[in-house]
């Protein structure tokens, strides 16, 4: 099986094509980038694609990451996922934004508990925490830093760009956690292995989102309808 995966969820703009039983991608691509995934996105998969026989042609199956995350990046990488896969004829499955920063941890088989989070700013982190094989202790919310803190127990690793924010308030109250990294947004060839196992009947590529938008109506500047 064939999988093509799409990233727009968070600062950067990635795609890969991965084959099953394959280690590394066919062809991949990744921009680190804070806007301007609209205009980046299909000229990118255009040139991860022409790297892979076959083409559009030869793909089983489209990964998108469906948040948590950016509302625009999500609603460009959730289209152009979409669009690929009607054109290509292929089923597209969405793939958590928190699991693919947290699937390297599981691979890796540390025994501590395991943590993702990413910086969702003023004083909040999207988060997730997982046992050891990758069992759900934390299922994916919002919340204050502080209570992330409070799901750690004695320790933890942590990664995603909230890790060094969590960490640091761990270590003020002496929680000794461990930073995998902080990068900007999940290595793409873990969405295309989480794509891969994913069952398309129940991973839907519709957004996931775990907090109302910043940008509000402002009522008091409507006006009345006669």
């Amino acid at each position: 099986m064939r999988i093509l995966a799409i990233d727009t969820a968070l600062e950067a703009c990635s795609a890969c094509v991965l084959d099953a039983g394959q280690s590394l991608p066919i062809a991949r691509e990744s921009l680190t980038m804070q806007r301007g995934h609209a205009e980046a996105l299909l000229p990118l998969v255009e040139r991860v694609m022409s790297g892979v026989e076959g083409g559009f042609t030869s793909l089983d199956r489209i990964a998108v990451t469906i948040g948590p995350g950016s509302f625009t990046g999500l609603r460009v990488g959730i289209s152009a996922a979409r669009a690929i896969g009607l054109a290509a004829k292929a089923p597209v499955v969405g793939v958590s934004t928190l699991s693919a920063l947290l699937a390297p941890l599981v691979a890796s088989g540390d025994r501590r508990l395991l943590a993702a989070a990413i910086d969702a700013r003023h004083g909040g982190v999207y988060f997730q925490a997982v046992a050891p094989g990758g069992r759900t202790v934390v299922a994916p919310a919002h919340m204050a830093v502080r209570d992330a803190v409070r799901y750690l127990g004695s320790g933890a690793v942590i990664s995603g760009s909230g890790g060094p924010i969590v960490a640091a308030e761990a270590m003020q109250v002496g929680i000794d956690v461990m930073l995998a990294d902080a990068e900007p947004a999940p290595e793409i060839a873990w969405v295309a292995r989480l794509g891969l196992a994913a069952d398309p009947a129940g991973a839907l590529p519709k957004p996931l989102y775990l907090r109302a938008p910043d940008a509000r109506p402002q009522d008091g500047a409507r006006i009345a309808r006669r």
